[in-house]
């Protein structure tokens, strides 16, 4: 799995308040002087769960040397890139307690990230749970995270919402740049897998009245203009039936929002089931205030 190969993660259990020589930034070397963190045996995961090489380890982390939680991202893929990891926390009876997302932005080809990992109460909560990993993406760091992209437009999606085997997800486009921006038509999408390698046997449909009608996503395209600090968006729709067959799951989707312009990859974790079609809507300006829910 491509997303997986390119990282490694020390995650271990007890006390985050000694974990501040961890939370910095390193290409290889310690996170501060004195400080370490050092991984021992892989942590074996009671459902049996692998990440190729994601693994959560036992290790110790500060200059007490005392056991701790956090965990270490090392990018060997070639581009920069942006990690969104998932993690459940667990009690000593093995019961599942919460679920936490970590992302880190902007890791360069060969560099490793070291952070502490809390849970929602902050600093050292997570001090009695052991960490799971239940979800690993990355994505090319250009277009991904808050920042604003060298290209002036933050490309995003939203949670999207369910019902009774239909999907609808926005696809959010930000003016973030100085100058207008203008759109016309429908966004062009390449499905990917785990790997992020091309999903084939996919019909792209223009609109999503053949999906399912008054989700939005229906109307001609007419053209957009987006003045700085405003959005737009495009919304998707899927059915996950799932009959004879494989069913089909596109976790990334590279959007290109006009011809002539860079795709940005995101994540909106498509379960396609056995239909076989996805419907776009065109770009429509979105309200103000508009963004990722």
């Amino acid at each position: 799995m491509r997303p997986a190969t390119a990282l490694v993660l020390c995650a271990a259990l007890a006390s985050t308040a000694l974990l501040a020589g961890c939370g910095k930034e390193t290409a290889g070397a310690p996170a501060s002087p004195g400080a370490t963190c050092a991984s021992t045996e892989p942590v074996v995961d009671p459902d049996g769960r692998t990440w190729d090489n994601v693994r959560v380890v036992s290790g110790k982390c500060g200059p007490s040397g005392a056991p701790s939680t956090g965990y270490e991202v090392t990018n060997t893929d070639k581009e920069p890139l942006t990690f969104t990891l998932t993690f459940t926390l667990v009690n000593g009876l093995g019961e599942a307690m919460d679920n936490t997302t970590r992302t880190v932005e902007a890791v360069k080809p060969g560099q490793t990230v070291r952070r502490p990992l809390d849970a929602a109460d902050g600093p050292g909560s997570a001090r009695s749970y052991r960490a799971r990993i239940i979800k690993v993406r990355a994505v090319p760091a250009d277009g991904a995270g808050d920042g604003c992209p060298s290209s002036g437009v933050r490309v995003t999606n939203d949670r999207g919402d369910a019902a009774m085997g239909l999907r609808v997800v926005g696809i959010l486009l930000e003016n973030c740049g100085a100058a207008d921006y203008h759109l016309d038509g429908y966004p062009a999408l390449r499905l990917l897998d785990e790997d992020r390698e091309p999903v084939s046997g996919v019909d792209l449909l223009h609109g999503t009245d053949k999906i399912s009608t008054g989700i939005g996503g229906s109307a001609a395209p007419r053209p957009v203009t987006l003045r700085p600090g405003e959005s737009a968006r495009a919304t998707l729709a899927w059915r996950n039936t799932t009959t004879e067959g494989d069913p089909v799951n596109a976790p990334y989707v590279e959007v290109t929002a006009k011809p002539g312009t860079k795709p940005v990859t995101v994540t909106p974790e498509l379960d396609l089931g056995t239909t076989g079609r996805l419907g776009v809507g065109p770009w429509t300006k979105a309200p103000a205030g508009a963004g990722q829910e």
